[in-house]
């Protein structure tokens, strides 16, 4: 297959919201100081919902700019990450360029930053100093290994947040290294996690009037979604280990492949999930068979257990071997290709990749917002926009600077 969509594939983005409003977070005003990559995401999400999220960039741009693939010159990371944001330019090391910040914080409801811990205080940009001028602002601090402790001043991005959590040294398979993911999977949850503690924090700052300052390190979200595997070292002392595809607490669970070379996965966590896919392969004997009685029983017999399902499928095309698990009422499903996902009807139905209109590619596809609201739905406006995009727009809407002065600033250095 040639990999390239046709744009009648994919859905075009959700639609605006009935009243025309931008969606349920259009009167939030954010400024995104951040670049490359978790604090960018936690943004991302905001804008996704109709918050005005100004991005602040050196001169230079985000590194994001210049991470990853590129069509005729273009960043195709950057649009995802930078879209439904605006874009100006300001050198926060000149002096005059952190007076114009200052100003637009007068105006904002969140700052959202990931500078090295004490960089914006060098600058006198630290939280309590803008609290000064904004004592509602919110700021959202995401760093390698946050605000506080030993580790604090050290560089870092998501994959050493990745090893450090736990995540690695449990995924892979188990006479294999450690595997760290192919994606940024710790910038993405904490992505994910700032969002929602921007959004907690602006509903204490409705009930209170005032802001606060919110730390967030790269690994600490990627440890609360990662489960049960603290609890059982404190109280059983489990350490987790490489178990592949499999879970340590349910079977058969795992990746299997079919006849035709494509692979499925399938999962049987609930007893009786297992009973129908042991009735769907002609194996109901599996059931009173006191190797897999229950859940721990079949974890204890998994290999015996994987055989049985991975002879199964591997006689059947993948999709007819999923056709009949499905059709009995278990739990399976294909393992897809990025190019598998744009073709996927299910997701072409449900709009989970749509595309926008870009000024400089003049269409793109991506991942849609998500979730879908009934009433206020986030909106896929623009992709991530060109460097500098809305510089004069911006400081003169928020705070009035003219032509002149926009232009003096830019022969300062500043813009």
């Amino acid at each position: 297959m040639s990999g390239t969509t046709p744009a009648a594939a994919v859905p075009a983005p959700q639609a605006a919201a009935a009243d025309g409003s931008r969606g349920p977070l259009e009167d939030l005003v954010v400024l995104d100081l951040s670049s490359f990559m978790a604090a960018p995401m936690a943004a991302m999400w905001l804008a996704d919902f109709g918050a005005q999220v100004i991005k602040v960039e050196h001169p230079r741009g985000d590194m994001m700019r210049d991470w990853g693939s590129r069509r005729d010159g273009v960043p195709l990371f950057w649009k995802m990450v930078g879209r439904n944001k605006e874009s100006i330019t300001l050198d926060l090391h000149e002096d005059a360029a952190r007076d114009v910040l200052r100003r637009l914080v007068e105006k904002a409801d969140v700052v959202v930053e990931n500078f090295r811990p004490g960089t914006l205080a060098e600058w006198g940009l630290a939280y309590e100093a803008l609290a000064e001028v904004n004592p509602r602002l919110i700021m959202l601090s995401v760093s390698a290994f946050g605000q506080t402790g030993p580790y604090s001043h050290r560089r870092g991005f998501g994959t050493l947040a990745e090893a450090m959590s736990g995540y690695a040294y449990m995924t892979g398979e188990p006479d294999g290294p450690p595997t760290l993911p192919s994606f940024g999977l710790a910038d993405g949850v904490t992505g994910l996690t700032g969002a929602f503690a921007v959004l907690a924090a602006v509903h204490e700052q409705r009930l209170s009037g005032r802001g606060q300052h919110i730390d967030l390190a790269l690994y600490e979200g990627l440890m609360t979604v990662m489960g049960h595997q603290f609890v059982e070292y404190d109280q059983l002392g489990i350490v987790a280990e490489r178990l592949g595809s499999r879970l340590p607490f349910a079977a058969p669970r795992n990746a299997y492949q079919a006849a035709d070379g494509g692979w499925l996965a399938m999962s049987s966590s609930s007893q009786s999930v297992f009973e129908r896919a042991c009735k769907a392969i002609g194996r109901p004997e599996l059931i009173e068979d006191p190797r897999f009685l229950d859940n721990q029983a079949r974890t204890q017999n998994n290999d015996e257990l994987d055989r049985i399902f991975a002879e199964w499928i591997g006689s059947k095309p993948r999709q007819e071997a999923i056709d009949v698990l499905n059709e009995a009422g278990a739990a399976a499903a294909p393992i897809y290709s990025i190019e598998e996902v744009f073709e996927d009807p299910h997701f072409r139905e449900r709009g989970n990749v749509a595309r926008v209109e870009d000024v400089e590619l003049g269409e793109i596809g991506m991942q849609n917002v998500v979730p879908s609201f009934s009433r206020t739905p986030g909106q896929l406006r623009h992709a991530g926009p060109r460097l500098g995009e809305h510089t004069d727009r911006v400081l003169n809407d928020m705070i009035g600077l003219s032509a002149e002065e926009i232009a003096e600033l830019r022969e300062q250095g500043a813009v």
